[in-house]
């Protein structure tokens, strides 16, 4: 087990390093384009593949790092340069977490690859959970999944939303309903392979912000995957099922779904996401209030602008903090026993809020035009708080952890 450190070793600083000249190189100046354009850009993926960052390898040696620091590091570096472009690079990286969460070594081995695709012929994934009456409220899920013995095929119906890359992905890690009376505990992912009928894009989203990342509905009707495409395989779904019918009859522990497993391994890494964009924020704050001169002299020597930069990076410091101690967590097995990977998206995603609003305010009408980039970091920041589980959604499971009660 690697001991928790606040300090990156060498190769790890090779590779912030790295990545942070791609952000400000590559994602940077393209960044207002796409957001512009509310476009998945395919060109900035496809240099992020000719370099190697868009890749199973770069996001295999980042997640298997034995410090944990590897994935919230990229994040950070990636998201400081733009969030919209960034998720559109990272987005894939999802529905990998949900095969590696719940698939076997062969899924594993079969499918993340042809997620990625190469640097030649770049292909992005989606992870399908939420639903029009289902967001948040896992338990409310209507998308069903019924097996179909004979054929040994899964034949999946029902409507996703706020699918990231969803109908232009490559594949589709889609979460449904196999036993609806254990409510969110009937759940179960499958792998919709390309091209399989019946899968379509329903609406497109043209959102607030993370423009440069496609988020849309996914409509299955009928869509038939074969019994291997279920994750994990039926046999240990079989096995799965079996315990939450016993323990919902005893009353006894709770039995987390498979949307859930995944949502819970990818916490800390949106986290950084949220990092990297407050980070951002920040040093374009700070810079212009160092610049920027009003009655003879900087803005940043009257304390007003002063103690909020200096509340601003203290923030964003805590935030990381917490962060790398969940991901350090994460990959040496520790139990998050106070939720502690809620925590790290709770206060880092609260942060990206709040330290982009007050870098709008400290640019002042500057910062409400679209000629400085704090007004679309703002726009975006206000994802943080909302997917992946909300804010309320996190401090509802950091309570239920401390309190061991039913909150609600």
């Amino acid at each position: 087990m690697a001991e928790f450190t606040m300090e990156l070793n060498d190769e790890q600083k090779e590779v912030r390093d790295w990545l942070h000249g791609f952000a400000a190189d590559v994602i940077r100046p393209a960044a207002a384009e796409w957001d512009e354009r509310e476009e998945t850009p395919w060109p900035v993926i496809q240099e992020a593949a000719k370099v190697g960052i868009y890749s199973l390898d770069f996001y295999a040696q980042q997640y298997f790092d034995p410090t944990g620091l590897g994935i919230p590091m990229a994040m950070e570096e990636l998201f400081w340069g733009d969030a919209g472009i960034a998720l559109s690079i990272v987005g894939t990286g999802l529905a990998a977490v949900g095969v590696l969460a719940n698939g076997t070594e062969e899924q594993i081995g079969t499918w993340i690859p042809q997620m990625y695709g190469d640097a030649n012929d770049v292909k992005v994934a989606a992870f399908c959970s939420s639903e029009p009456d289902a967001g948040s409220d896992v338990a409310s899920m209507r998308t069903r999944a019924v097996y179909d013995e004979a054929k040994d095929e899964w034949v999946l119906n029902g409507t996703k939303t706020w699918a990231t890359n969803g109908g232009i992905a490559n594949v589709h890690v889609v979460v449904a309903v196999v036993d609806a009376e254990l409510g969110s505990k009937g759940h179960a992912s499958f792998i919709v392979p390309p091209n399989t009928p019946g899968l379509s894009q329903g609406q497109k989203f043209k959102k607030h912000g993370i423009r440069a990342s496609h988020t849309a509905e996914v409509v299955l009707e009928n869509v038939r995957v074969p019994g291997s495409c279920l994750l994990g395989g039926k046999e240990r779904l079989d096995q799965r099922l079996a315990r939450a019918r016993e323990r919902a009859k005893t009353g006894g522990e709770r039995v987390k779904n498979a949307a859930m497993a995944t949502f819970e391994a990818s916490r800390p890494a949106v986290g950084a996401m949220a990092v990297g964009t407050a980070r951002a924020a920040y040093e374009v704050a700070l810079d212009y209030a160092k610049t920027r001169e009003q009655f003879g002299r900087p803005i940043i020597d009257n304390q007003g602008v002063a103690f909020q930069l200096a509340d601003m990076r203290t923030s964003i410091d805590a935030a990381r903090l917490l962060v790398w101690r969940a991901s350090w967590m994460a990959i040496n097995g520790k139990q998050f026993t106070a939720a502690e990977g809620s925590m790290s998206k709770l206060f880092a995603s609260e942060t990206a809020k709040k330290v982009t609003a007050q870098a709008v305010q400290i640019l002042g009408g500057n910062g409400y035009t679209r000629e400085y980039p704090v007004e679309r970091m703002h726009r975006d920041a206000a994802i943080y708080t909302i997917f992946e589980g909300t804010s309320e959604i996190q401090r509802l499971v950091i309570a239920r952890t401390l309190s061991g009660m039913s909150i609600r």
